[in-house]
């Protein structure tokens, strides 16, 4: 076997294990058997007498996939302070504590409430205060509105999130996001100091001019484009739902075709090709790939750099990567390797973050399926980069499907025919949309000059959705 194919097996392994890890509890001594197990096969193999490269390869597969466990519970596990302050009760009431820190994301903001990711410094219990480094998730109401960066005392009882629905684990959903505690309705006031390290108002210091560059930009979206295409493009760029009518989200949800409302790791990889796919007109490939790639990096950016945005870029960064630098690339171990890259840091990603899944499945698409397609297709004519794009889609709407059919229960023909009307337009409204707020941020009447095409991609795609809606 080939030294990149023991590679590929040995990276499958550790997510396999991770995998396994996600839906079992598996006890600190059936960890322990299996360790054992696991180094003796090896050691066994590995003697001269009874040497044999198989039992070496299971050994060190077995191996891998413990290491892959180990390192799911070591994170599902990690020491919480403000856990252990959560669901005390003294006479029927949850005990009040004081938290300090800051805004640790945009808050999510629908209708007169808002959810704020807080990223706790200090926590003050009776008799005692503790320096602490976690995040909590604060409902409070949408006003007064706060933003990244806020430094605020929250005083509130800290309790532990509950699934409210079957089919959602909101629970994990939330770990993912390293969150294990919530607090609702608490009493929040901003503070002017916040005792933070260098690294840390580094960050902060960023992030703020990333958001700042977000909120211009979604601006600028909103001066160049009207209702509620402006706030069409806003969702699939910026993942920026709130101001879709709801009608309009009630039609997506009857087509399923909901996935595309919301920035994911299915649009990057979309708009990474597309824009590679475009560019080599104009460009010598290599100049295209490198264009590609600062376009994705500043896409990032405006989109607020999130974990799952960023998560996304990666791969779609592989895509452009792979397809960039020509087709005789084999890029299954950089694929797996990157994501187990992005599983090592965050293990919840693997089952509990559909963005993580939906761009990985959907780079495999891409790269797998698209050939072999184009190639039983060749007859049909090109007609310009039409052809190319509507094929891109088409591969990784089929990688993707199964995914979307297990989320979002919603599968029909009227949703198969939705996509197969829809997604082949997305890559321009999508790339359109983004040259069209980015020109407006520069000079308004030049943004609005594009909006118009964008508007007019957009318009037909919301009549087709609310007409097979409506059927």
């Amino acid at each position: 076997m080939h030294k990149s194919q023991i590679l590929f097996y040995l990276l499958l392994a550790f997510i396999c294990g991770v995998f396994v890890a996600s839906f079992l509890a598996i006890s600190e001594t059936w960890i322990l058997v299996f360790l054992i197990f696991a180094i003796g096969l090896i050691t066994i193999s590995g003697y001269r007498k009874t040497y044999s490269k198989n039992g070496l390869f299971a050994g060190a597969l077995f191996f891998v996939f413990i290491f892959g466990i180990i390192r799911f519970n070591s994170f599902n596990l990690a020491n919480s302070i403000l856990n252990q302050f959560a669901d005390i009760e003294v006479g029927g009431k949850g005990v009040v504590v004081t938290l300090t820190g800051y805004v640790d994301e945009e808050p999510d903001v629908n209708g007169d409430k808002s959810q704020i990711v807080f990223k706790v410094k200090e926590l003050i219990v009776p008799d005692k205060t503790l320096v602490v480094d976690e995040r909590t998730l604060i409902y409070t109401n949408a006003f007064p509105r706060y933003k990244f960066g806020d430094n605020l005392s929250v005083i509130g009882a800290l309790k532990s999130p509950q699934n409210f629905v079957e089919d959602f684990d909101y629970v994990s959903y939330l770990k993912k996001q390293n969150i294990r505690t919530v607090v609702s309705f608490p009493k929040v006031t901003e503070i002017n100091d916040l005792d933070t390290g260098f690294f840390e108002k580094t960050k902060i210091g960023l992030y703020k001019k990333i958001f700042g560059l977000k909120n211009k930009f979604e601006s600028a979206i909103n001066k160049s484009i009207s209702e509620p295409n402006a706030s069409f493009i806003n969702g699939i760029l910026l993942g920026s739902r709130q101001n879709i009518p709801e009608e309009i989200k009630e039609a997506f949800n009857k087509t399923g075709t909901t996935h595309i409302l919301a920035i994911s790791g299915y649009n990057i990889m979309i708009i990474s090709w597309a824009v590679l796919s475009l560019l080599v007109y104009f460009f010598k490939r290599r100049t295209a790939f490198w264009l590609s790639v600062a376009i994705i990096i500043l896409f990032t950016i405006l989109t607020g750099a999130s974990s799952s945005v960023v998560r996304a870029s990666i791969m779609g960064l592989l895509l452009l990567f792979a397809n960039g630098y020509g087709r005789l690339y084999d890029p299954k171990n950089s694929i797996i390797l990157a994501g187990v890259a992005m599983i090592w840091s965050n293990p919840f990603a693997l089952v509990f973050d559909i963005g993580f899944q939906l761009s990985f499945v959907a780079v495999i698409g891409l790269m797998y399926l698209y050939p072999r397609i184009d190639s039983k297709l060749k007859k049909l004519p090109k007609l310009g980069n039409l052809k190319e794009m509507f094929l891109m889609t088409l591969s990784a709407q089929i990688a993707v499907a199964p995914l979307l059919i297990y989320y979002f229960k919603n599968f029909s023909l009227v949703s198969l025919l939705a996509n197969i009307l829809i997604l082949p337009f997305l890559p321009a409204a999508m790339f359109i949309g983004f040259i069209s707020g980015l020109a407006g941020v520069i000079f308004l009447p030049v943004g609005q000059v594009v909006g118009f095409i964008a508007w007019a991609i957009t318009t037909y795609q919301i009549k087709i959705i609310e007409f097979l809606a409506s059927i």
